[in-house]
């Protein structure tokens, strides 16, 4: 970001603009873009670039989805304000984040603690306190805080974890990038209508893949 507040002012402008000429029309999902500051999830190097269009890297090989691509995901599962929303793949925080300006209450699952810890320290400095951060092996959810109206996934599984349809409440609906680690990969809209599920396959798109476990590092 600048560090003139004019230049600022005028970059969040074209942000904005940039992600209506991509398609995205949601008005309350663009208030949430805008709310939330983009390079507080960035690392310091890369403040410059927060908010192009492009991923970008962060500790633990893991990356920082682009504008579109969040705004997009977060505009198909559109939660209400009175959703649970769990969210599986933490990262530096930034999808939950807006997804806490849109939602009752944002539970996301980390499989890496440091990742996890900085970005509870994130949502605390900005006051996102709708927002719980929990390390635990994401295919399996949260199934404690369970049913979810919402669940999303920021990261490309092989095929839909059962785990997290599970927890899914009726008319519940799950996103998440589908496909092998180095092959096509789309993200997919599941919808659970009682004991039928139903699948729409949406965007193409490249995310790290979804590994179960929690990691060994600190």
């Amino acid at each position: 970001m600048s560090a003139n507040p004019a230049d600022d002012s005028v970059e969040r402008m074209e942000f904005l603009l940039n992600l209506r000429r991509s398609g995205i029309m949601d008005a309350d999902v663009l208030r949430a873009m805008d709310e939330v500051p983009r390079e507080y999830f960035v690392p310091p190097e890369h403040a410059a670039a927060a908010y192009a269009d492009h991923a970008l890297p962060i500790p633990c090989g893991q990356t920082i989805s682009q504008p579109y691509v969040v705004a997009f995901m977060t505009e198909q599962l559109a939660p209400e304000p009175e959703h649970r929303v769990l969210e599986i793949g933490t990262g530096s925080g930034y999808q939950a984040a807006v997804l806490s300006r849109l939602a009752r209450e944002v539970v996301t699952v980390e499989r890496y603690r440091t990742l996890a810890q900085a970005a509870r320290t994130r949502f605390q400095t900005l006051g996102y306190g709708n927002i719980e951060v929990l390390v635990a092996d994401g295919m399996l959810g949260a199934p404690e805080k369970a049913p979810y109206e919402r669940i999303m996934v920021t990261a490309a599984a092989a095929e839909v974890p059962q785990a997290l349809v599970d927890q899914l409440a009726d008319e519940g609906v799950l996103l998440l990038p589908l496909g092998a680690d180095g092959g096509p990969q789309h993200i997919v809209k599941v919808t659970r209508r009682g004991e039928e599920v139903a699948r729409e396959e949406l965007l193409p798109v490249r995310f790290v893949p979804l590994v179960p476990g929690k990691a060994r590092e600190l």
